[in-house]
């Protein structure tokens, strides 16, 4: 269901009855406060019994209001908060969530000094879940998919709560979502959603499986008239597949994508009819994506995003180094899963060291069949000694009962090719080369065990050293020569990010859109939907 911006704005009303209530019920009750102060001190510390952030703030301030007195402060405070709330919608946040009416019912019930603790304590209660969601986010990541295991940047309660009494109300509030420039991308580009579906959105679907250039029909206009709503093509009354149309839908298949040869085929044609609707639900799970992340992501970084199939070195905000990679295979023991973390080092002619998963589903059947499949591999007892195949009856073994590591030298056909990089984590993740290099050249490139290939990871070394060296090149082929597995640190740590984004936009051109390869986003915006995120029109 759509929601009207009017209805929300209609809480601000609210600021002005709040604070004339306040100010009449503190003036009838002066002498009360006064003479027993304890009894609101009291109230707050039994409305705050459950909630130890909470409990432990106001025992920190002393048991003072910072929301329901007549000071200026605590009207400026609740002033800022009803236009924050006001506003939520522009984040994609669930704005049922923050319901001014109750605090407008509770405090009409307002009857005493204990009624005015509690509705204190609701009020802190309000101002956290909103700090919370527009700062860290409204869902629990791994909750959603276990293959989100990001540590989202929870800030401290008690401690959020003494810094917005202490500071501008209306600055803090403003200063709490991420400040990063895709977020403020991501809104701008949800709003002009909102705005052109409150005028009927892209229009109707193309009716045709397929479409190529030189034809013509019916089938065709629907085209023109989507690619002209969608922004890709100027006003035109042709009815036929022209050069013009070819060049707008290259335009379009760029930003989903897409092989860009300029013919709607399947998968073309399956973007180009993905409603409005479900393009601005992919922008606000975007959001919730960069509120995860409201951290220091470092002036150097390395972006991956899994969806896009690429692996990016950014220098101050600029993308100064991209390569295509190849991600996790879509089955649920192999997909890439979603954190951050520091590289450390690179190791060139790298040893593969077999995941005992790998080794035990997939190699020892084969060894089972025949104890010489494989061959390039070799198994190692518990000693480190290399073994004899042909003295080990491998049909005795189970996946559990397995007892050889099983290890590939160095070499060109090595699995991990010639380098890999090391940012140690305990998902056992890294970026390194292949010797498979057809698959970087398909559109879906979800083929891996779960690490991510790169298809240029020599020029992605060189980028990473010429930090530490004025000649990279050298002193990468100094190592690789020597044909011995090598690490090379790195004299300053890179901050490592593997993301997982359907929805992003450029500092210049149009808003990007990916697959979404693993069905992450469509289970958070279930569960965002369940939490009371809704879609809105907007009229302009």
């Amino acid at each position: 269901m759509l929601r009207p911006q009017g209805a929300i704005l209609m809480r601000l009303s609210f600021v002005w009855a709040l604070g004339l209530a306040l100010s009449i019920f503190a003036g009838s009750h002066s002498a009360t406060a006064q003479t027993a102060p304890s009894a609101f001190a009291q109230a707050i510390a039994e409305a705050a019994a459950r909630d130890k952030s909470i409990a432990s703030f106001y025992k920190a301030n002393g048991y003072k209001a910072i929301w329901t007195g007549k000071a200026s402060k605590d009207r400026s405070r609740r002033k800022a908060l009803l236009s924050a709330l006001s506003k939520a919608g522009d984040h994609g946040l669930p704005v049922t969530s923050y319901n001014a009416d109750v605090l407008k019912t509770n405090l009409r019930s307002v009857k005493s000094v204990r009624d005015l603790g509690k509705l204190e304590v609701q009020m802190s209660k309000l101002f956290l879940e909103y700090a919370r969601d527009v700062q860290t986010g409204v869902l629990a990541p791994s909750r959603v998919d276990s293959g989100i295991v990001r540590q989202v940047p929870l800030r401290d309660r008690a401690k959020l709560l003494a810094a917005f009494a202490k500071s501008s109300p209306s600055r803090f509030l403003k200063a709490l979502p991420p400040k990063t420039p895709e977020y403020q991308r991501l809104m701008k580009e949800k709003l002009r959603l909102e705005k052109q579906l409150a005028k009927g959105g892209w229009g109707a679907a193309v009716p045709a499986k397929s479409l190529k250039p030189g034809q013509s029909g019916p089938a065709v206009v629907a085209l023109r008239n989507r690619l002209k709503a969608m922004g890709y093509l100027k006003r035109s009354s042709t009815q036929t597949y022209d050069a013009t149309i070819q060049k707008a839908v290259q335009q379009f298949q760029l930003s989903h994508g897409l092989s860009p040869d300029g013919v709607v085929g399947k998968g073309t044609m399956n973007e180009i009819n993905t409603s409005m609707q479900k393009r601005l639900s992919s922008i606000l799970v975007a959001m919730e994506r960069e509120r995860w992340m409201n951290i220091d992501r470092g002036k150097r970084h390395i972006w991956v995003n899994l969806t896009d199939f690429t692996a990016q070195i950014i220098d101050g905000g600029k993308v100064t180094f991209q390569t295509r990679s190849v991600v996790g295979k879509n089955t649920h023991d192999r997909r890439s899963p979603e954190f951050s973390d520091v590289m450390e080092f690179m190791v060139v002619n790298p040893t593969w060291n077999v995941p005992r998963s790998i080794a035990t589903k997939e190699y020892l059947p084969m060894l089972k069949k025949n104890p010489n499949a494989v061959s390039h591999l070799k198994l190692i007892d518990r000693r480190g000694q290399t073994v004899n195949r042909g003295a080990v009856d491998f049909t005795q073994f189970t996946a559990k009962t397995f007892p050889f590591a099983i290890k590939q030298p160095p070499s060109n056909k090595n699995a991990l090719g010639l380098v890999k990089f090391m940012f140690p984590n305990r998902h056992n993740i890294y970026l390194h080369d292949t010797p498979s290099k057809s698959l970087f050249a398909r559109e879906v490139r979800a083929f891996s065990h779960g690490c991510i290939r790169l298809s240029d990871p020599f020029d992605f070394a060189y980028a990473l050293l010429a930090k530490q060296t004025s000649d990279p090149k050298g002193t990468f082929h100094a190592a690789l020569k020597t044909r011995r597995e090598t690490q090379i640190n790195l004299k300053t740590h890179v901050p490592v990010h593997l993301v997982y984004r359907t929805a992003f936009v450029p500092a210049k051109g149009r808003a990007n859109y990916r697959r979404d390869v693993y069905g992450r986003d469509a289970k958070i915006w279930a569960a965002l939907s369940k939490a009371g995120v809704a879609l809105r029109a907007v009229g302009s």
